[in-house]
């Protein structure tokens, strides 16, 4: 029998999505209008609008009942939670891509180098991760004060 909400597990994946997609359609919104080349402008608002549809989609499964009183108004903090989440995604990713790398490399030296490149992503993301956990803008260890920060943004990225 199926359960009337997500799994523990696939909650994480969403969040993951809906943080990584809303960082994400903030810096691509930001940067369409800079784009000179009109094919490659398209593909910026083409993107903008598919990862809107995402983020709409995905929030979907997201806990309902969220009490009213609980958004944050502080826009610095956003600013600063945009900032911070782009960078634990950007070493999130290089963790994962040098990661996929090293399983690829048979020259000796190169797997070096490699990992050496992987530690430093991976410092990177602690020390990142770090920071906006001692600020309050990832709550890891809060559920659902995680879900409702992941709104926050998605909906700031969606009104941006």
């Amino acid at each position: 029998m199926r359960e009337a909400r997500l799994a523990f597990h696939e909650t994480l994946e969403i969040h993951e999505l809906v943080a990584f997609q809303s960082v994400s359609l903030m810096r691509f919104k930001h940067a369409a209008p800079e784009v000179k080349d009109r094919m490659l402008q398209a593909l910026y608002f083409q993107t903008i609008k598919d990862l809107e549809q995402n983020i709409v989609d995905l929030l979907q499964y997201y806990p309902k009942g969220q009490e009213e009183g609980t958004r944050s108004s502080d826009n610095r903090e956003l600013d600063e939670g945009y900032y911070a989440g782009s960078l634990l995604g950007f070493a999130k990713s290089s963790v994962k891509n040098y990661a996929g790398a090293i399983t690829e490399t048979a020259t000796p030296q190169l797997k070096n180098v490699l990992i050496n490149h992987l530690n430093k992503a991976i410092e990177c993301h602690t020390k990142v991760f770090n920071y906006m956990y001692e600020r309050g803008m990832y709550p890891a260890y809060n559920l659902n004060k995680l879900l409702r920060h992941d709104q926050e943004m998605a909906e700031k990225a969606l009104r941006s």
